[in-house]
């Protein structure tokens, strides 16, 4: 069976040192974080990031990712970002395809974001790294008809899309999205939340999960990672529960 990597999103614990992040990760059963630019490690700070390497190998677990708020503005820059991936050993940076919502974007900002994407793909790409679309409202990647023509359109081996699934879609719908972006998926982020942006747990919505990782898992191309974002109440005590649900969806 393929493998695909139980983990979690330090932004689940904004609030909680990265030490205290890895502890609740590795008590959990969890195999990989990755780790925010937000608060965790900052962009350009390369002695801390390489410290949250150092502390996430101690407690067995990888760095998988850096998740970064990079939202592909004309002149806004990467290579700090790209700096303190790279200090954390990654290969993967999550980016954001601007800061409006598809249906809303003018002529102008499609091609102002793909084109800062195209540049921002050369250069993760030249440092052996690859960048990967957070699939989300309010983006360009809002859907996953406008996610393809962006990947297209930018045209790079160095980008690719996760996927989540969409808030407030029915489970046939959210999982029709997945299968069209399923061969350009480098990671789920993976959480329940219902009908709206009320956090639940994961087995709230076993229907979806159990049906989008019987299918992830039977996919030629897999997502690598599936990190769990968010969990109700934003209570760390509720981390274990919620790991051992997302390891039994992957081992069923």
């Amino acid at each position: 069976m393929t493998k695909i990597r139980p983990g979690l999103c330090s932004v689940t614990f904004r609030s909680l040192d990265p030490s205290q992040v890895v502890e609740l990760a590795a008590d959990a059963g969890l195999e990989v974080i990755e780790w925010g630019g937000d608060v965790h490690v900052p962009p350009g700070d390369v002695d801390r990031a390489a410290r949250v390497a150092e502390l996430t190998a101690d407690a067995g677990l990888e760095p998988c990712s850096y998740g970064s708020y990079f939202r592909a503005s004309p002149e806004e820059p990467l290579t700090l970002i790209l700096d303190s991936a790279e200090a954390l050993g990654v290969d993967r940076v999550r980016v954001w395809a601007g800061s409006i919502g598809s249906d809303e974007a003018s002529p102008e900002v499609w091609n102002s974001t793909i084109s800062r994407l195209r540049d921002a793909a050369d250069e993760a790409d030249a440092r052996g790294m690859g960048l990967a679309l957070e699939f989300h409202s309010g983006t360009l990647a809002d859907t996953a008809p406008t996610t393809l023509r962006l990947l297209d359109e930018v045209g790079s081996r160095a980008l690719s899309t996760y996927w989540q699934p969409t808030v407030g879609a029915a489970v046939d719908t959210v999982l029709a999205e997945y299968r069209a972006l399923a061969a350009h998926t480098g990671a789920a982020h993976v959480f329940s939340w219902w009908p709206t942006h009320e956090r639940l747990p994961l087995r709230a919505r076993d229907a979806l999960w159990t049906r989008f990782f019987g299918e992830a898992l039977a996919a030629p191309h897999p997502p690598r990672d599936a990190l769990l974002e968010f969990v109700p109440g934003d209570d760390p005590a509720l981390l274990r529960g919620e790991a051992a649900a997302l390891r039994s969806y992957l081992s069923a």
